[in-house]
């Protein structure tokens, strides 16, 4: 199946990262994409609060979310979303980080909230804080589409390997983690973590990034890691996008995922065992 990953450095202006992620989505179909995904915050990457709550919409008022459905039927193909920033109902305020996948004919089939939080400090000029914007998720999900079972995460999420286990121990084949990695932290560690999921899973693993620094109307600017990456299930590294905006194909084969459990059924070899203090 010719799959896509999307590589963008979206501003913070949800608009302008709209028409510049439909001609993408429209560019990948083209060429033959039946699957294609967009990477994290895919609609605002911004460091300002107040530039969030100006930008951000809720669920039923987003343009992202009037478009995708639409542009997944007109073009015949398996969209993921990888996420976008979602003002809520919260009291605190805080907004989602959700991901969505959308069928071909225009259908919602899942949706995900990111469930771990950003808060690190990676140097004495580098500090995140998501869970003061972001409230986490609580549910993992694995979604069904008509050529695999997709376990869906969201960046950081990627560091927890409990989740990805229980994932492809509830039937995933594939799973999706799109992001906004940070250049430290992806330099040191973003394909080491990738290729440990796949190889502990048996799964495919599909990361559609964002790339470069992204251009802030208010706030100080961010920067991401890139190197949008697809992993095979035996723990090769079949595509890495680098550190520029793009779009790369490539032949997803299901049958390595049943392959690389047959070699290694570690999926199912758990065992009980205890923790002497």
């Amino acid at each position: 199946m010719r799959t896509a990953l999307i590589q963008i450095t979206s501003s913070d202006d949800p608009e302008e990262n709209l028409v510049m992620v439909t001609g993408l989505i429209r560019r990948a179909a083209a060429d033959g994409a039946k699957f294609v995904l967009t990477p994290e915050v895919t609609n605002c990457v911004s460091a300002s609060r107040t530039r969030q709550e100006e930008v951000l919409r809720m669920p039923e008022a987003d343009p992202f979310l009037a478009a995708m459905p639409e542009l997944a039927r007109e073009q015949g193909i398996w969209l993921l979303l990888g996420s976008i920033g979602l003002k809520t109902t919260d009291p605190d305020g805080r907004f989602a980080n959700r991901s969505f996948l959308f069928s071909p004919e225009g259908a919602q089939v899942a949706w995900y909230d990111k469930i771990h939080m950003f808060d690190v400090q990676v140097s004495e000029t580098e500090t995140y804080r998501e869970s003061a914007g972001y409230r986490p998720g609580a549910r993992a999900v694995v979604a069904e589409a008509d050529f695999a079972q997709i376990g869906m995460s969201v960046c950081y999420d990627i560091r927890f390997p409990a989740l990805y286990r229980t994932l492809a121990q509830a039937g995933a084949q594939i799973l999706t983690v799109p992001a906004a990695f940070s250049p430290v932290t992806g330099a040191a560690h973003w394909e080491s973590l990738l290729r440990a999921r796949a190889i502990e899973t048996g799964c495919w693993v599909l990361a559609p990034a964002q790339c470069g620094t992204h251009r802030a109307s208010r706030g100080r600017e961010r920067s991401t890691h890139g190197h949008g990456m697809v992993v095979a299930p035996w723990g090769e590294v079949i595509l890495d996008q680098g550190t520029e905006p793009g779009i790369a194909s490539f032949d997803l084969d299901m049958a390595a995922v049943a392959e690389a459990r047959g070699k290694v059924p570690s999926l199912t070899h758990d065992r009980e065992f205890r923790l002497d203090g």
